[in-house]
């Protein structure tokens, strides 16, 4: 949460979002995965959220649940004030036309027999965006958006870079005028320098459309870039939050100090000793009872075994019986 007098652009109460694995026709075969638990969330407008964790954290699923692209188990969410949780058919497609989701690797969300205008050209033509001569207006105006030369528009996508296979990814995105962008690792798979690129097309966007982002990333400086806000997600759930500044310089959470331990700081005389957490982190097939960190936190104490604990409200909330100072 966040200490703000303004109202969330979306807002999750209680998001979860379970899947059955090893099913079989036998009845009552299966387990549940805990992909997301119990996340309560609030994304505020103009603002970028970070959403930081460990591979397997629930990042990417809590963000295909924000967009609606996985069904959710329970819980609640509501976007631009309105419930979205059971949304379908014409609902659900204006309520997409308002957020959208880019993806790590673009060569596997752009159909590499279409060229760049048709691709570009389908989203327009699906939400009636655009008609006529004005179509081709559009094509050349998302161009420019995103610096990619008009003249690109009539090649395919294997004929690109993949730091221009991204910018195409997010033309598609801007193409609906969304209020919102969920990103989804959208720089992981670039070379630093083109990183770097892409970066700052975000943030050049942001300002230029006044677009709210939720920013999922594993690397936490490129996330300390772009974010106002942070998330940290370990095995499904939220343990902390706070305005980015806050939570780099002072993080309160034994998971979260871990994480940020593990920057590299060239730029500092003295470095910062790294900390190493024991073990891997568990199955969301059997997670820990009582806190989730339990099994690999330094400060482990018997209460944390038994209850899990809450996000405690506020402008930088932590989710831990005993947080760090």
């Amino acid at each position: 949460m966040t200490m703000t007098n303004q109202a969330p652009l979306l807002a999750a109460r209680g998001l979860t979002r379970h899947f059955t694995v090893g099913k079989t026709m036998r009845p009552g075969s299966g387990r549940l995965l805990q992909a997301v638990d119990a996340v309560d969330l609030e994304v505020f407008p103009a603002e970028v959220l970070g959403l930081v964790g460990e591979s397997g954290s629930g990042k990417s699923t809590l963000g295909r649940c924000l967009t609606r692209l996985y069904e959710i188990t329970s819980g609640e969410l509501d976007f631009d004030g309105e419930t979205i949780t059971k949304a379908d058919g014409a609902a659900l497609k204006r309520v997409r036309r308002q957020m959208q989701m880019i993806f790590q690797d673009p060569s596997a969300s752009l159909n590499p027999r279409r060229k760049v205008r048709d691709v570009l050209g389908e989203v327009l033509k699906v939400h009636r965006i655009r008609e006529g001569a004005a179509v081709e207006d559009r094509l050349r105006e998302l161009m420019d958006l995103v610096g990619l030369r008009r003249e690109y528009l009539d090649r395919y996508p294997h004929e690109f870079s993949g730091g221009q296979r991204q910018r195409i990814g997010i033309a598609r995105a801007l193409a609906v005028e969304p209020k919102m962008i969920v990103a989804d690792e959208p720089v992981s798979a670039l070379d630093v320098s083109v990183q770097a690129q892409i970066v700052n097309l975000f943030s050049d966007l942001r300002e230029r459309l006044n677009l709210t982002y939720v920013f999922i990333a594993h690397d936490l400086a490129v996330v300390r870039q772009v974010s106002t806000r942070v998330a940290v997600m370990y095995l499904g759930s939220i343990v902390e939050i706070g305005e980015t500044d806050a939570l780099y310089a002072h993080p309160r959470h034994p998971y979260t100090r871990a994480l940020l331990s593990a920057i590299p700081q060239p730029h500092l005389r003295q470095r910062k000793e790294r900390i190493l957490l024991s073990g891997e982190i568990p199955s969301p097939l059997s997670p820990p009872s009582g806190c989730k960190f339990s099994t690999r936190c330094p400060h482990v104490q018997p209460l944390c075994r038994q209850v899990r604990p809450a996000l405690q409200p506020g402008a930088h909330g932590v989710a831990c019986h005993f947080p760090l100072e």
